[in-house]
């Protein structure tokens, strides 16, 4: 039998109001999406002023973190020709991102979910991404 570890309710909103800070800091308003470990919506912020087209990518970037257990701009690293991770984009539906933004969230180790900003650049994205889990860690202890 197994024991899953997943974020709830709470530890989702810790994560969007850590991400919606850096954002505000920025000036850009977000699309913030937190999945569980099985890349399964938990809540979804969408900034006044977030695009429209980023509610899926966001969504889709957490998707990727959780449930590939890596940082989708990993997988910008490999998706190019020649490489044998080209197309990898294509999978599961199309809901494997290769644009930055997208981030496993980790306690002991553990992948425990995602989270996956959209609406500004990649860099942006990842940034604000970062400052959820950042928020999250040290509002966790």
């Amino acid at each position: 039998m197994l024991t899953i570890n997943r974020l709830d309710l709470a530890d989702a909103r810790m994560l969007i109001e850590g991400a919606a800070g850096k954002a505000r800091e920025i000036a850009v308003p977000m699309c913030i999406a937190i999945v569980d470990e099985s890349g399964n919506l938990i809540a979804f912020e969408r900034m006044d002023g977030g695009k429209i087209t980023s509610v899926t990518i966001a969504q889709d970037k957490a998707f990727t973190a959780a449930a590939a257990k890596k940082a989708t701009h990993d997988y910008n690293k490999v998706n190019v020709p020649g490489s044998l991770a080209f197309g990898i984009h294509t999978e599961v539906g199309g809901r494997i991102s290769s644009v930055g933004g997208g981030l496993p969230v980790l306690v002991g180790g553990e992948v425990v979910g995602g989270i996956g900003i959209s609406s500004g650049t990649p860099q942006q994205d990842m940034d604000c991404a970062q400052a959820g889990i950042d928020h999250f860690e040290t509002k966790r202890g």
